[in-house]
């Protein structure tokens, strides 16, 4: 492996400008470099020793709440705080190698009662650029603006610092929250956004991209409706095959009797985010006003030509990937739980997190048009599954349980081992794999767990 200084040598497995097979393998050669292990978001990690049982290998508190998903790249352990620091440790140890400090964050008092999450930082899981050895954040600082950041992966500088705020009379920064993981794809970096926690103020979901490079104009995409449409599942936009991103929209203004306003979708985007497709239920408008949305988890590409999406509401919808149909396109649907958070996938199996009655492994056929429940894990694991070593891996974020990673058969969804982790969990917590190691953010930073 590289030392803590070259973490650009592990290109292989890093995010790239390019396309990206819905299927990709997971961070084979070591690295996870964006949420999901790849830029599909599969959340696989191949190649990785068969796990066993589980211990502490170390625990680094940092600066604040880490609340994405760690990367790894070579021999370096990065996240970022709601603090507004990004951090890079050592893998083998904990030991800080550098810290970024790149803006002060919005506290409680200044965010008008609304949000769940104080101080408000750097939510969204980073993204690891290997051309250019550069990680990039958004950083939500005081004055409510919302900063494109990047920071060189070898020395903490601090290469780029520009907003991504776009206010119009809908859509206030005050009221906008950058949760959804970070995307690269066509030579750029992609950030979506959501509101905070309660709906309040005026915001408009979308995305919006910048060059890697820093320099050049934004493009963007809002849900059009006239308020709120967040995209705001943590795990961020998907990339397919053919390099469109895939995302899944949230409640709108629009209501029974109304036309219908993109909300409550999947949507697929252009790389220059054009809309490409959309799906949306039959009962879009009974969704939005009863606040059962599609976007509390991101689609999920699995092998077939099928699409898959689950919400709030709990019913599991099955799309064709070539043809998403509009309103009432499913090929089929089935209820099973209420699902927020980030799905994994391995070939035509889906992991969904549930908040009622334990993650949920899923068979989806889109030639034969079934959607079928496998197996049910722990009932109190809501966190985002990930895969790896020959189990999948799911947390139990609870404020009672103080923070659990579970290990579980992937075949039967049976607990293997677990393990309690002391410093608690964030809400929608999701592990890391590498090299036999799972790397969790907790409420004081980070956490190392060997057996993984």
């Amino acid at each position: 492996m590289p030392g803590p200084g070259t973490p650009a040598a592990t290109a292989a497995s890093a995010a790239t400008g390019g396309t990206n097979s819905a299927n990709a393998a997971g961070s084979a050669g070591g690295d996870w470099t964006q949420f999901g292990g790849n830029a599909a978001r599969t959340g696989m990690a191949e190649g990785i020793p068969n796990a066993g049982a589980l211990s502490t290998a170390w625990t680094a508190h940092l600066d604040g709440a880490v609340y994405g998903q760690p990367l790894v790249v070579g021999d370096e352990v990065i996240a970022a705080t709601e603090n507004d620091s990004v951090y890079a440790v050592n893998r083998s140890t904990g030991a800080t190698i550098w810290r970024a400090h790149v803006g002060t964050p919005v506290p409680r008092q200044d965010l008008n009662g609304c949000g769940d999450i104080f101080p408000l930082g750097i939510t969204g899981t980073p993204v690891y650029d290997a051309g250019n050895g550069l990680v990039y954040a958004v950083a939500e600082v005081t004055g409510y603006r919302h900063l494109l950041v990047a920071v060189d992966a070898s020395t903490g500088a601090v290469r780029l610092s520009r907003p991504l705020d776009q206010p119009t009379a809908a859509n206030q920064p005050a009221y906008n929250q950058q949760r959804p993981a970070l995307a690269i794809d066509d030579g750029r970096v992609y950030a979506a956004f959501g509101g905070l926690s309660g709906d309040c103020g005026a915001y408009q979901g979308g995305v919006v991209s910048a060059p890697l490079a820093g320099d050049g104009p934004l493009t963007s995409w809002h849900t059009p409706t006239s308020r709120e449409g967040a995209v705001w599942g943590p795990g961020g936009p998907v990339t397919g095959s053919d390099g469109d991103l895939w995302i899944a929209v949230g409640n709108g203004a629009a209501g029974p009797g109304e036309a219908y306003d993109g909300s409550d979708s999947v949507t697929e985007l252009s790389p220059s985010l054009r809309r490409v497709a959309f799906f949306a239920p039959g009962i879009w408008a009974q969704d939005n006003d009863q606040d059962q949305d599609l976007g509390s988890t991101q689609p999920v590409l699995a092998a077939g030509g099928a699409v898959f999406v689950m919400g709030k509401r709990g019913v599991g919808y099955l799309l064709n990937e070539n043809h998403l149909g509009g309103i009432g396109g499913q090929v089929a649907q089935q209820d099973i739980c209420d699902s927020q958070g980030s799905d994994a996938v391995h070939g035509a199996v889906v992991y969904a997190p549930c908040q009622d009655g334990g993650m949920a492994a899923i068979d989806v056929d889109a030639a034969a048009k079934t959607v079928r429940v496998l197996w049910r894990g722990p009932a109190s694991a809501q966190g985002s599954p990930v895969g790896g070593g020959n189990a999948i891996w799911v947390t139990d974020y609870s404020p009672a349980a103080g923070g659990t990673l579970y290990e579980l058969n992937p075949a039967t969804g049976a607990v293997r081992h677990q393990i309690t982790i002391g410093d608690g969990l964030p809400h929608f917590s999701s592990p890391s794999l590498s090299g036999g190691t799972a790397y969790l953010g907790t409420l004081a930073g980070l956490t190392a767990v060997n057996g993984a």
